[in-house]
């Protein structure tokens, strides 16, 4: 894991704070459709299930967690699309 762009400057960022699981996974995988490969999309996110959601999700899907952020009331899920 780097520590370049990845938590620096993401390509898109969707804001799910509010949001109960799934709609966390369901917004960001909305997003990932939608980037160009080896883009970096940050989730933000405060449910509870989400990181370990993402992961697996990840995992399945071909992509890649790069970070998770812990930012006190919410969390920043860093995710590469492969």
């Amino acid at each position: 894991m780097t520590a370049n762009k990845t938590t620096d400057e993401p390509d898109a960022v969707v804001d799910a704070r509010g949001a109960t699981c799934p709609g966390p996974l369901m917004d960001l995988i909305g997003e990932i459709r939608t980037v160009e490969t080896g883009a970096v999309v940050a989730l933000l996110s405060d449910a509870e299930k989400s990181t370990s959601e993402v992961q697996e999700w990840a995992e399945e899907s071909g992509n890649e967690v790069t970070d998770i952020v812990d930012e006190g009331d919410h969390d920043r899920i860093y995710v590469r699309k492969l």
